[in-house]
């Protein structure tokens, strides 16, 4: 059984990949509460085809334990769920970036996290999968 991992490499660290996520008109967003994905085929540098990144406002929570916390959250719900990407056929060349975005100011369980985080990425699957018509 492959082990569910989370490397540096599906992290969204390039500042200029951010700014392409969130200025460009093209991104497309979806909310299940507690969370918001913004997601966008980009072009791709690396080999990998999914990179997230976390994202949780300091106007929300002052405290940065809670902050970490419900990023720690988000991070391993989709850890354990990201599988659900990997079927997704992308262009060549092309990678899917996804940017969580947290948007209450309450804490949630574990379980509601995970919950949103599997709704968020049944969805993004289903929109960009290709339509079969029979």
């Amino acid at each position: 059984m492959k082990q569910a991992g989370f490397p540096k490499q599906e992290r969204i660290i390039s500042k200029k990949l951010i700014e392409q996520l969130f200025e460009n008109g093209h991104s497309h967003s979806l909310t299940v509460f507690p969370l918001r994905a913004v997601y966008q085929v980009v072009d791709a540098k690396g080999n990998c085809p999914v990179q997230i990144l976390v994202s949780v406002s300091k106007r929300h929570f002052k405290h940065a334990v809670d902050r970490n916390r419900i990023k720690r959250q988000i991070r391993e719900a989709y850890r354990l769920n990201k599988q659900q990407l990997q079927t997704i056929p992308l262009p060549q060349g092309q990678r899917l970036a996804i940017a969580f975005i947290w948007i209450t100011d309450e804490l949630m369980p574990s379980k509601r996290v995970t919950n949103s985080v599997i709704t968020l990425l049944r969805k993004i699957n289903e929109r960009l999968r290709p339509t079969v018509v029979t």
